[in-house]
């Protein structure tokens, strides 16, 4: 019996490539259990229902231990505390946090996996503190490894491919420099300058219009305003005056 859990874009649990329908208390313990690992019965009771009094909670996880064991078997792990997924339970989050470790790591950077980690959503409209926490974990971690993937690109010579995956990091957080700067040195390096400059004048009025700051003086060190020739990276004319200069000085 081969058991498949999906966390990524909603709450999905497969038996042998066929859909189970599982109860909104199973699901809570079968998640908790995938995103955090092998757990003690008196964590799992606090964590599920934290509300609840220590007897009512312990009540609250073995009643629903014992449906999941008998209405899911093989899901669960032999032991019986701490309570744990078994080994064989394919886990979707758990592959992409491996595939963006390993792209983070530039140990690997397989095809489609800047577009995976764009749209990897966990668990949408889930709002429990513990998930929440584990949303922002996994966001971060994909920023992160897009970033990653950006760079690897430049120094590979691949501007356009850097630019796509510096794209995808901005719109998973649009005002993070370090992505704004990759996708701007990667529209450089490709040729567009006045891409290049409407990216950071965007970026600066976002940044002034909802934190009301102004780039650092790192971003445009780290475009450094030359291009793949030498030559200082001109001005658009469409530029306002208002854009920062992105030319060297020579």
């Amino acid at each position: 019996m081969g058991w498949e859990l999906r966390l990524l874009g909603c709450w999905q649990l497969l038996c042998d490539g066929h859909v189970v329908a599982v109860g909104a208390r199973q699901q809570r313990l079968i998640t908790a259990l995938a995103l955090m690992g092998q757990r003690s019965r008196s964590y799992l009771a606090g964590l599920l229902w934290p509300d609840s009094t220590e007897h009512q909670a312990s009540g609250s996880l073995r009643a629903t231990v014992f449906k999941v064991r008998h209405q899911l078997p093989g899901l669960l792990s032999d032991s019986l505390d701490p309570v744990g997924l078994a080994s064989s339970v394919a886990v979707d989050l758990l592959a992409l946090r491996r595939s963006a470790e390993e792209a983070r790591a530039g140990a690997g950077i397989g095809p489609g996996i800047a577009e995976r980690l764009y749209s990897a959503e966990l668990l949408p409209g889930w709002y429990d503190d513990w998930v929440i926490f584990e949303q922002e974990r996994l966001r971060e971690l994909r920023i992160a490894a897009l970033e990653a993937i950006a760079r690897h690109h430049l120094s590979a010579g691949r501007p356009d491919a850097a630019v796509a995956a510096a794209m995808h990091a901005v719109a998973i957080e649009p005002l993070r420099e370090s992505a704004q700067a990759l996708m701007i040195r990667g529209q450089i390096d490709s040729g567009n300058a006045a891409g290049a400059h409407r990216t950071l004048a965007d970026f600066r009025r976002r940044l002034h219009d909802e934190l009301g700051l102004e780039p650092s003086r790192r971003l445009e060190a780290a475009i450094g305003g030359t291009s793949p020739n030498g030559s200082g990276l001109p001005h658009p004319a469409a530029a306002t005056s208002r854009a920062p200069r992105l030319a060297a000085h020579h």
